[in-house]
C-alpha cells in the first residue's frame, strides 16, 4: 500500500520535502490540496508539479532525474529546418492561451485519456490571468496549428505540454519560446519527464538535487509578470 502526506488545505505554501518522493511511481510525493494560484505558483518554485487522472485526487510530483532544456541550446536542428522551410507561419505569445491549453488536451491518436483534465484547464487559464502563465502559438493564416503553454516563476519558466494540429506546430512554438526565454534571461525550460519527443529536439536529463537547486536559485529572481504579448514581434519561425 502507498502512503502518501495529505496536503493541508489550508496551508498553501506547505509541501513535503522532495527527498520523501516515492522511486515507484517517480517522483510521486503527496496528494490533496487544490489547485489555487497561490498553491500552484508554491509548487512550481519548488520544482513540484500537479498531474492526475479524471478519477484520482489531485497528485503531486518531483521526479528524479528531471528532464530540462537549456534556453541558450536550443537551436533547430537540420530536419526541423527542413520541415518548417517553406511554411508561411506566424508565430505569438499569450494570444490564445485557452486555445493552446485545450489544443494540449484534446485526445490524441494511440493515446489514453489526456492528464489535462477541466479542473486544470480552469487553474492555469486563471494562472495565465494573473501573468504567470503563458503561451507561444503557432498559426497558419488564421488557423492555430501548434502551441505550447507553461507557469514562469521568477527566471525559471516551467513547460506544461504543446500540440500540434499540423505536423511541426509545437515544435515550431517550442523553439520559439527557447529563443525568447533565452533573450530574456531565462537560462531554464523544465519539461518534468523525458520522452523521445523532449530528448529528440535537445533535452537532457539531470539529477533532481541539481535540478532542484538550480530551480531555487531561478525562482527567487525577479521575473516577469503579467502578459507577454508585447514580446511577440521577437519570435519569429526557426
Amino acid at each position: 500500500m502507498i502512503r502518501l502526506p495529505l496536503l493541508d488545505p489550508d496551508a498553501p505554501e506547505r509541501f513535503p520535502e522532495q527527498a520523501l518522493a516515492l522511486a515507484e511511481p517517480n517522483g510521486l510525493l503527496a496528494f490533496g490540496g487544490d489547485l489555487s494560484p497561490p498553491r500552484l505558483l508554491a509548487a512550481y518554485r519548488r520544482g513540484i508539479f500537479p498531474w492526475f487522472g479524471e478519477s484520482e485526487p489531485i497528485l503531486w510530483w518531483s521526479p528524479d532525474p528531471r528532464c530540462v532544456f537549456r534556453t541558450e541550446e536550443m537551436r533547430p536542428h537540420r530536419s526541423l529546418r527542413r520541415q518548417l522551410a517553406g511554411k508561411h507561419w506566424r508565430v505569438t505569445i499569450d494570444q490564445a492561451f485557452e486555445a493552446v491549453i485545450r489544443g494540449c488536451a484534446a485526445p490524441r491518436d494511440n493515446h489514453s485519456a489526456s492528464w489535462i483534465v477541466p479542473a486544470m484547464i480552469d487553474a492555469y487559464v486563471l494562472v495565465h490571468q494573473q501573468g504567470h502563465a503563458h503561451s507561444v502559438e503557432t498559426w497558419d493564416g488564421e488557423r492555430l496549428v501548434g502551441g505550447v503553454y507553461g507557469i514562469a516563476v521568477g527566471k525559471l519558466f516551467c513547460g506544461e505540454s504543446m500540440f500540434s494540429a499540423e505536423s511541426g506546430g509545437s515544435k515550431a512554438a517550442l523553439m520559439a519560446l527557447g529563443r525568447l526565454l533565452h533573450e530574456e534571461g531565462y537560462p531554464l525550460l523544465d519539461a518534468q519527464v523525458a520522452n523521445h519527443h523532449t530528448l529528440g529536439l535537445g533535452a537532457i536529463e539531470i539529477p533532481r538535487a541539481e535540478y532542484l537547486a538550480q530551480a531555487r536559485q531561478l525562482a527567487a529572481q525577479p521575473g516577469k509578470i503579467g502578459s507577454w504579448a508585447n514580446l511577440g514581434p521577437t519570435l519569429q519561425q526557426p
